[in-house]
This record gives structure tokens, C-alpha cells and sequence, in this order.
């Protein structure tokens, strides 16, 4: 600012000797001071704008190269998957005869259920790897997200009696927000998610500790202004390390000791098919100053009817609903 001044002697000595008044001089280097400043402003929100776009850039490339990469491993993963489950589906035909065969023997009819029981557990891996492989088509419709989440729970089975099942969200007060997906589709990612989080609850909980399941709905406001809504599903279990989170939407990442890690793979392609991102983190990150905080919680974001298809970054409306969430965690 110190240059603006002096740039402008010259022409305040010339003017001065000519006879300009002293206050027309001052409001003339206030208006040139104000520009200046105006210009430096306009300056910074490029810079910050050009910042913003070369971020936006790099993640869609990431997920473009992501998408080709998925794209590859599903068509090698079908092709396998088809030339194992014909073959498969004689062994099992052979293992049912036999057990027909064998009323009379009971341990070699016996040996012969237990092959057929081994193909069906393998028919049900080649079923994954196919539901993976194949192209995932979305046909969004208007749904209630009370519905939704309650239609996921009960296809978890009876609720145990250890866990404490909170539920929250709504647009206004008995109703659920709209969310504009495809419902067999959002179905199939709740149920995965309302199943891990409980079975992680039921590995790491201590006898006759009670354990809390969270869904949630809200409504959210997309960067560029768009609406989307927010399913929610947080739980109280042992959490997730910083290595599983970058990895557990990777196919055939699993740490289980059976499964075949496409679950969360298949739920990933089916969020992504809407437009859509799935978020996880640990309860613990986003409430550091409260003691005992467990468990980690989903975050499913969708873009509302008219939204934008890149729904990347959001707001939850008012936080409110997220602190909500981590008082009922933290009971």
C-alpha cells in the first residue's frame, strides 16, 4: 500500500500546484486505496478458486482411473466366475445324487452333504464376484428414508437384546427426509452396512454390555448449492483403523476370516452409480474431547431429485443432527 501512495505524489504535488482541493486529493487516493484493495481481494478468491477446481480435478481423475481399474478386475472376475460355476453346479448335481444313493450308508451320505454344502457356500462366492461384475443400472425413484432404513434393519433379523436401536432424522416431525435412489439398490447398501455394524458390535462387546445402532437421515446442501440427503448408520464397536478405511472399499479386502471382501466393494459401485459418495470415519475423530467415544459411523451421500450428480462435498443442514448422533454414541 505503501507504493499505491507513492505513486500517486507526483500527480498530488502537480494537482496541489494547480489548485485542487485538499479534499478532493484525499477522496481520490481513498477511491485509488479502495480498487487496490478490491483487486487484491478479487486476487485471492481466483487463487482459491483455481485451488478448489485443481482438487475437484484431481479426485475426478482418481475416480476415473479407479472406474477403469474396477472396470478391468470385474471383467476378469466374471469371466472366472462363469468358467467355475459350471463345473460347480455338476459337482453339486453329482453330490445331491449321491446323498439320494447313500440312505443306507449315513457316513459316506454324510461325506456327500458336506460337498454339496461346500458347493453351495462356493455358488454363493461366484454370485458375489457376478453382482460385482455386473453393470450396475439405476432406476431412482422417491423414497421415504424412514422406510428405507427400517426395510434394512428387519432384513438384519431380530434385533438383539443387547443393542439399543436409535433412530433419528426426518424432514419434519413423524416423516422421513426423500431420498432419490433406486430401492432394491439402497436396500442392498443399508442391509451391508446395518450387518457389519452389528456383527462388529457382537465380536467386541463385553458380556451383558449394551451397544447402540444409530440410523439417521437428513437432508444436506451440496457445495454448489444443490440438495442432497445423508443416510447415516453409526455404531458403537471396536472402530476402524486409518488402513482399513483406505482400503475396505477395495475388492477382495476383507478381515474377516471368511467372506470375500466384495461386500463393501459392491456397495461402493452401487453408491457411485448414484451419483453419489460413501463416507467412514471413527466416532472418536469427530468427537476428540469426549471420553470413552467408540465405534465408527457410514455416511451414504445422495444427490436429492434435481441435485448434482457430483455430490462430493456436503453439509449436513444445521449440525444439530450430527451432534445428536454422538451424544447417542456416546451413552
Amino acid at each position: 500500500m505503501t507504493v499505491a501512495v507513492s505513486r500517486v505524489e507526483g500527480p498530488v504535488s502537480a494537482a496541489a500546484s494547480a489548485g485542487v482541493a485538499p479534499s478532493d486529493l484525499a477522496e481520490l487516493m481513498s477511491t485509488f486505496n479502495e480498487v487496490t484493495t478490491r483487486l487484491h481481494r478479487t486476487h485471492e478468491a481466483l487463487n482459491r478458486e483455481v485451488a478448489r477446481l485443481r482438487a475437484e480435478l484431481a479426485e475426478a481423475n482418481e475416480q476415473l482411473q479407479r472406474g477403469r481399474r474396477l472396470a478391468a478386475l470385474g471383467e476378469m472376475a466374471a469371466g472366472i466366475a462363469h468358467e467355475v460355476r459350471n463345473p460347480l453346479g455338476s459337482i453339486g448335481l453329482y453330490a445331491r445324487m449321491l446323498e439320494q444313493d447313500l440312505g443306507d450308508r449315513p457316513e459316506q451320505r454324510a461325506i456327500a452333504g458336506k460337498i454339496a454344502a461346500a458347493v453351495s457356500g462356493l455358488n454363493e462366492v461366484v454370485g458375489d464376484v457376478l453382482s460385482f461384475a455386473r453393470d450396475v443400472r439405476v432406476t431412482p425413484e422417491a423414497v421415504d428414508s424412514d422406510e428405507l432404513l427400517e426395510r434394512a434393519l428387519r432384513s438384519c433379523g431380530p434385533v438383539p437384546a443387547w443393542l439399543r436401536v436409535v433412530r433419528r432424522g426426518g424432514a419434519v416431525e413423524g416423516a422421513g427426509v426423500e431420498t432419490w435412489c433406486d430401492s432394491s439398490l439402497m436396500h442392498q447398501v443399508l442391509v451391508n452396512i446395518v450387518r457389519n455394524a452389528i456383527e462388529a458390535m457382537e465380536e467386541s462387546r463385553e458380556t451383558g454390555g449394551e451397544q447402540a445402532l444409530v440410523l439417521d437421515a437428513a437432508e444436506a446442501v451440496g457445495h454448489d448449492g444443490k440438495p442432497a440427503t445423508v443416510l447415516t448408520v453409526g455404531d458403537t464397536g471396536p472402530g476402524v483403523s486409518r488402513e482399513v478405511i483406505d482400503r475396505m472399499f477395495n475388492p477382495f479386502f476383507t478381515t474377516r476370516k471368511s467372506g470375500t471382501g466384495l461386500g463393501l466393494a459392491i456397495v461402493h459401485r452401487i453408491v457411485d452409480a448414484h451419483g453419489g459418495r460413501i463416507v467412514v470415519w471413527n466416532n472418536a475423530d469427530r468427537a476428540p474431547g469426549l471420553e470413552g467415544m467408540r465405534g465408527a459411523t457410514f455416511e451414504v451421500v445422495i444427490p436429492a431429485r434435481g441435485g448434482n450428480r457430483r455430490a462430493a462435498r456436503v453439509e449436513v443442514a444445521g449440525k444439530e443432527a450430527r451432534e445428536r448422533r454422538v451424544q447417542e454414541l456416546s451413552r
